[in-house]
């Protein structure tokens, strides 16, 4: 059974606050205590709290003495190269989160735009109701895919080429030789596949015709506008 998350935040309740404090505080020194004698590394805790007089220490005032002292011994600049504050720890927290939804907003941007292109292309649906920036953004999407295609189209032409360098010499049969071209059928898959791409290239033009945009629409979106579309993307701004 999994532990249930527990919501960082404030316990107002007083006899709880003080009971997950001495639990938390036990545990805390426990993992000190694991952290130097697995590692072998010099470690210290000090904890001050309102339900004691004096702080708790670890391993011992003496213990802390030292590792304090070997902490000074440092560089300034090595001292506060890890270190954070409350503030500083937030602001992390906050760039962080920011980052993350700016990945999970491009990821599902692309996902929309792909079921788009898809209802488009196969069902031959006619656009309407899009907006400029829907049009951009579907328009860099099918350029992507061209250009995944046309590296696909390279990546068989060249193996192609090499099985064609590789056939076996010609069989002679009554005088007359005969070579078994593999190669053509080769060419022939690149020839339908150039096919397929010219085809999707006029459905594109009809696409952007249909919307009324002609050349004017712009694959990568408006470099002078960073609202238009994936490049520049609108929610990297």
């Amino acid at each position: 059974m999994t532990r249930k998350k527990v919501r960082l935040a404030f316990i107002t309740n007083d006899s709880s606050r003080k009971a997950t404090f001495k639990k938390r505080k036990k545990g805390l020194m426990k993992k000190v205590s694991e952290l130097s004698t697995l590692c072998g590394i010099d470690a210290c805790a000090i904890v001050y709290s309102p339900y004691d007089p004096q702080p708790e220490v670890w391993p011992s005032p003496m213990g802390v003495q030292t590792v304090l002292a070997k902490f000074r011994r440092m560089p300034e600049l090595e001292q506060s190269k890890k270190m954070v504050n409350q503030e500083s720890f937030l602001r992390q927290r906050i760039l962080k989160a920011k980052d993350q939804l700016k990945k999970q907003r491009k990821d599902n941007r692309e996902k929309e735009m792909t079921q788009l292109m898809f209802e488009y292309l196969g069902a031959g649906k006619i656009i309407h109701n899009l907006s400029m920036v829907d049009l951009n953004d579907l328009a860099w999407l099918i350029d992507q895919n061209l250009k995944d295609i046309n590296r696909r189209i390279e990546v068989l032409t060249k193996n192609a080429q090499s099985q064609a360098q590789m056939a076996p010499p010609p069989v002679v049969t009554d005088g007359v030789a005969k070579v078994e071209d593999k190669a053509q059928g080769n060419h022939g898959l690149g020839f339908d596949i150039n096919m397929d791409i010219m085809q999707r290239q006029n459905w594109f033009t009809s696409l952007m015709n249909s919307a009324g945009l002609g050349n004017e629409a712009l694959p990568f979106g408006d470099v002078n506008n960073h609202q238009n579309g994936f490049w520049p993307n609108p929610f990297f701004h």
